[in-house]
């Protein structure tokens, strides 16, 4: 038994390895996009902000669609084991091929790929979570993984800033491409493992049985608890990210005035406070009563919200960095509040399809921000408090969603208990 429960951290420890690595394929392009010589390859130039966003929206619109079509396939057809290995081979391919791309079209076409091959990701690390942990010891696990976001980006920034300045831009590609495949592959096969019922539901002997278990796992994560509400606060969430990750760069290199090598280790300060917020969050989940987690994301909501405001209102760079890092770790702490959440109000059978609406949904509409962003930036740049400080002034407005959906999150949670509805963890 205790072999047993080791075993599972592995497993957790896996799928944080996991996101890191492809969080560092998915910055990846916003540090390339202060490359004159990546943007002229690809037909762009500086001042064109409103296409350099788009090539991160397209791979979060493709990473939303293959939240929501391939997910339930995923859980009904191959499992978290055979799909995990299945995203690395296709994420890892196209991030190799990426610097064949000689086109602004085909490069937003692989960035679509990766965004479809990426997709399923979380939401079979949360049907691998809710295999092997129950709701009250849910919140250290999800932290862990969860943790690997903002250490993908931490890590990323310097690591492919490093690689393009020491080398060029294609070199990037290659080495994410096959870290992805040498690295991710092994520990998958070494330490992923699924009870012998993952799904609740028998094994699918032909093609049509498949569809029918899909139809089922779908019509059951769309009677999950509180979907749309925590759909719409994921969505509200992740643009914070998406947003403040993609344009994290230029705003430090361009409105900062830091240099390319100042640049790549200040975007990663605020990543590894994330880091450390994340870890702080499961721990505070585990710790109080269910029904209190929404308050964790009223109160980061307010923090990140005041953090980003004062980073662009003040007149000293390195103020400014400085309220980054505070804002990124009130953010962290929401991190692992999410899929707790969604676990607990999920049955086991539909974790993985539930978390792929919520993610994929979420997704969907947090990617269209960095393109937003960026057409705010070029629009406004020559208006007083334009440019960045009216681009990075959006974040503010998406975490008063945060805020407004975690205080209605809280008090339905909260009246559900009072009348003995809300299932209380054993």
């Amino acid at each position: 038994m205790k072999d047993s429960r080791s075993l599972r951290w592995w497993g957790v420890i896996t799928l944080f390895v996991i996101v890191a690595i492809s969080y560092v394929d998915r910055i990846n392009i916003s540090v390339l996009i202060t490359d004159r010589d990546f943007l002229s390859h690809i037909g762009l130039t500086p001042d064109d902000r409103t296409r350099q966003g788009l090539l991160a929206t397209a791979f979060m619109v493709g990473y939303g669609v293959s939240s929501f079509v391939l997910t339930p396939f995923a859980a009904a057809l191959f499992g978290v084991r055979r799909s995990l290995v299945a995203g690395l081979v296709l994420w890892g391919v196209v991030t190799f091929l990426s610097p064949t791309m000689n086109s602004y079209g085909l490069l937003l076409a692989s960035r679509i790929l990766l965004g479809v091959s990426e997709g399923p990701l979380f939401s079979l690390a949360g049907s691998y979570i809710k295999a092997h942990f129950e709701s009250r010891e849910n919140g250290k696990p999800n932290s862990l993984v969860n943790m690997g976001t903002g250490l993908g980006l931490a890590v990323g920034y310097p690591f492919v800033g490093y690689l393009v300045a020491g080398h060029d831009w294609q070199t990037s590609f290659h080495v994410l491409g096959l870290v992805n495949i040498a690295l991710g592959i092994p520990l998958v096969l070494a330490f992923i493992r699924m009870p012998k019922v993952e799904t609740g539901l028998p094994a699918p002997k032909s093609l049509g049985d498949a569809f029918g278990q899909v139809g089922q796992i779908v019509r059951g994560a769309m009677h999950t608890r509180y979907l749309v509400l925590v759909t719409v606060l994921t969505a509200a969430f992740l643009s914070y990210l998406w947003g403040s990750s993609n344009w994290l760069p230029a705003y430090l290199k361009e409105s900062r005035g830091f240099s390319l090598r100042e640049m790549g280790w200040l975007a990663s300060l605020p990543q590894y406070a994330s880091v450390a917020a994340v870890f702080v969050g499961g721990m505070i989940i585990d710790r109080i009563e269910r029904r209190q987690v929404p308050l964790i994301f009223v109160g980061g909501s307010l923090g990140v919200a005041v953090a980003v405001w004062m980073a662009i209102h003040v007149q000293d760079r390195y103020a400014a960095a400085y309220c980054l890092i505070a804002a990124n770790f009130c953010w962290g702490l929401m991190s692992p509040a999410i899929p707790s959440t969604v676990q607990h109000c999920a049955r086991p059978e539909h974790v993985a399809s539930a978390y792929g609406v919520v993610n994929g949904a979420g997704s969907l509409v947090a990617g269209f921000m960095p393109a937003i962003m960026g057409a705010v930036i070029g629009w406004t740049s020559r208006s007083a408090g334009g440019g960045f400080m009216a681009g990075f002034g959006m974040l503010v407005g998406t975490q008063a969603v945060v805020m407004l959906c975690g205080l209605v999150l809280w008090l339905r949670e909260r009246g559900a208990s009072h009348h003995d509805v809300a299932p209380r963890a054993a």
